[in-house]
């Protein structure tokens, strides 16, 4: 049986269910309890699994951060919910030093299983530091994987994939879209694997490779182009930004010859730039025109009046995939 949720829901179904499941699920963030989080991600879960496993923690993310550590390598399977990514820097010394290292370090006795939950990206008319998209600091960091959906089916299965996978897990949810949308999703348990990527549009004239709220964006850009020009686009949801799903990319852009990446992150060293490695060091000679990136710009996300001006827009990608198709 299915219904229809949003995001947000998916992912408050996701913690419910592993909650209900594994004893040893608890959750831990600032507002979680009483107020269900900023965004209402916990609504409701206090009330049915108590303070002591929903933790309202004080405003300290090296805090939340470093006790889940401990937690994990404790026995439980710590959730952690950040408000908003750019909160996340305080802790990044925790998960970066310790949590992504534990296996490492321990020559693979202790492992520092848990998720990271936090909102990012911009479109929400949020305040400084309310909007950023900072993933590569975390796909950069070896020990650590990296998740970005789309959509609610995936946002519920990937969530139930991360609490369940040995190692952290940094979880990136697209508020933009948190509630814009709603399809269909299973009321049973069910897993999105990470590290696979996911063809959502077939296509053989250029592949186009985002994820979080950009997908949307690229759909619809990809649909007007087609009705416009005739021109097939292949659309590929990335679901996972590390381990990225090399063989997805690789193949796709072998398919068309073409590749397009959009992201809101800022341009220079953005994760659309190793996009682009993996793609010269694996499939050059299938090219028959440059990679192009759409992407924010390399400023911070500015207030809220202009902020329309900074994300990747239907018009930018439709120009990107016109001037890679007609190159």
């Amino acid at each position: 049986m299915s219904r229809k949720f949003t995001i947000i829901q998916a992912i408050t179904e996701a913690m419910d269910q592993k909650m209900e499941e594994d004893q040893r699920v608890m959750l831990l963030g600032q507002d979680i309890g009483v107020n269900g989080g900023v965004f209402r991600a916990t609504e409701g879960l206090i009330e049915k699994y108590g303070p002591e496993r929903v933790v309202d923690t004080p405003l300290a993310e090296a805090g939340i951060v470093g006790s889940s550590i401990g937690l994990a390598l404790s026995g439980f399977i710590p959730v952690v919910e950040i408000q908003f990514l750019a909160f996340i820097q305080p802790g990044l010394e925790q998960i970066v030093s310790h949590a992504a290292r534990m296996r490492f370090r321990t020559r693979g006795q202790f492992h520092a299983g848990m998720v990271i939950r936090t909102p990012y990206g911009a479109g929400i008319r949020g305040p400084e530091l309310h909007s950023e998209s900072i993933e590569t600091f975390f796909a950069h960091t070896p020990g650590l994987k990296v998740v970005v959906p789309s959509n609610p089916y995936d946002a519920k299965g990937l969530l139930i994939a991360a609490i369940e996978d040995p190692d952290p897990v940094i979880f990136l949810e697209p508020a933009k879209i948190y509630r814009a949308f709603k399809d269909e999703v299973p009321e049973e348990m069910y897993r999105v694997p990470l590290g696979k990527a996911k063809i959502i549009q077939e296509g053989e004239d250029v592949s186009i490779f985002a994820w979080g709220s950009m997908i949307r964006v690229a759909m619809n850009a990809a649909k007007q182009i087609e009705q416009e020009k005739g021109w097939r686009c292949e659309v590929v949801d990335l679901r996972t930004l590390y381990p990225l799903d090399r063989d997805t990319i690789i193949d796709s852009v072998k398919k068309t010859g073409r590749a397009l990446i959009v992201h809101e992150a800022h341009k220079t060293m953005g994760i659309g730039a190793e996009i682009i490695s993996l793609i010269n060091d694996e499939a050059l000679v299938y090219l028959r025109a440059p990679v192009k990136r759409i992407t924010g710009f390399d400023v911070p996300v500015p207030q809220f009046s202009i902020e329309d001006d900074y994300l990747p827009t239907e018009h930018r990608v439709k120009q990107g995939i016109a001037e890679t198709i007609l190159f």
